[in-house]
């Protein structure tokens, strides 16, 4: 089987050949050829030197295209903040002035095909006709509830409690956008359309059913309606939410290291949808070694049910992650039985790491 064939049938919850392998390899794919993470997301051509990077190092899969939870935000109004390491991150929200009201969504014209997100679906398209025969292209949007707060700060928070009518008119919206993202997505070539959420974890199962599940069960029935298959992406401790996030319908749910494993496939296996996950990011990704990747990786193959199972990191993996490590993962991917030998006697060393925190009662602000 194809890597493509292998992430397409595991996500139709079929049995397959093996665990698949996604990298979710988003700024990290800049460091592989040394680029800033703000020159690999505002150049088309560097983003995609640095996918056929990581194609050609691990192997992958499936292969997201970009990482950027900002590219609508900033269409819409926000303004960003830049970093060489980090993706860019939000610093305006537009729609917390004084004068914002429901009314004044209908005024506006909503995301375009165009600037970083034409940038984004040029990409995709490279890599398409680069890998797409043989490897299942990935396609990440920002999801509702975390553009929502993008856009509306915190008072999105507190409009939970006091506004509803202001968060559903919001949250319908954001579907909208949402939908504009899945179709291009679609029309570059992408397998898997995955709208990407780290702020479902912190919201209560209450919240998520009141606002969430009837705004990604249309998404998901949306993208299924395209033939294309899904997945359901979440950083932070989503446990409380797992369920109510199967209930809506993904293919696939993808959860970090907040969340064991063995937790959050039992409950995806329920409803016979996909799980993926959750190499930890800083302590065995960025810091471990290769022993420690490959082990990671044995430990939680052996620990579930492989069926429904992808190998990924459990968020978009930190820039300077050393690649021989995203390579040790892909070798015990794809030789998982040969690995689980080299590593059966090895023990993960805890190391203390020196870690220079700031001064924080004598800082200026927060």
């Amino acid at each position: 089987m194809t890597g493509k064939e292998l992430v397409l049938g595991t996500l139709r919850y079929e049995d397959v050949e093996r665990v698949p392998w996604v990298p979710f390899a988003g700024i990290h794919a800049g460091s592989l050829l040394g680029y800033t993470a703000t020159e690999m997301l505002t150049d088309v051509d560097k983003l995609s030197e640095c996918l056929e990077e990581v194609h050609r190092l691990y192997q992958p899969d499936g292969q997201p295209v970009a990482f950027d939870l900002q590219l609508e935000a900033e269409q819409l109004g926000c303004d960003l903040m830049w970093a060489d390491d980090n993706p860019p991150s939000v610093c305006s929200h537009p729609w917390e002035a004084a004068d914002f009201t429901p009314e004044t969504l209908d005024t506006l014209e909503g995301i375009t095909n165009t600037g970083r997100i034409a940038l984004v679906m040029e990409a995709t398209r490279r890599l398409v006709a680069a890998h797409g025969e043989d490897t299942a292209i990935y396609g990440l949007f920002c999801g509702p509830l975390t553009l929502g707060s993008h856009m509306r700060g915190t008072k999105y928070f507190l409009d939970m409690k006091k506004n509803p009518e202001m968060i559903k008119k919001i949250t319908a919206y954001c579907v909208k956008e949402a939908k504009k993202m899945v179709d291009w997505y679609i029309e570059a070539g992408a397998d898997v359309i995955v709208p990407v959420d780290p702020v479902i974890s912190q919201v209560s199962p209450k919240h998520f059913a009141a606002y969430m599940t009837e705004a990604y069960t249309e998404i998901f029935d949306y993208i299924r309606s395209k033939g294309k298959m899904s997945a359901f992406f979440v950083c932070g401790n989503a446990t409380r939410n797992l369920e109510k996030m199967c209930e809506t319908h993904p293919d696939s749910i993808s959860v970090d290291e907040n969340i064991p494993m063995t937790v959050a496939k039992g409950i995806a296996d329920q409803y016979k949808v996909a799980c993926g996950g959750n190499i930890p990011l800083t302590t065995t990704m960025l810091f471990g070694n290769q022993m420690d990747n490959m082990k990671f990786v044995v430990d939680m193959v052996d620990s579930v049910d492989t069926k429904g199972l992808i190998i990924s990191p459990g968020c978009d993996m930190p820039y300077a992650v050393p690649a021989e490590n995203g390579i040790a993962v892909a070798q015990a991917a794809r030789n998982i039985d040969s690995t689980r030998e080299l590593v059966a006697n090895y023990e993960t060393v805890d190391e203390d790491i020196e870690v220079d925190l700031p001064d924080y009662d004598n800082l200026p602000r927060p």
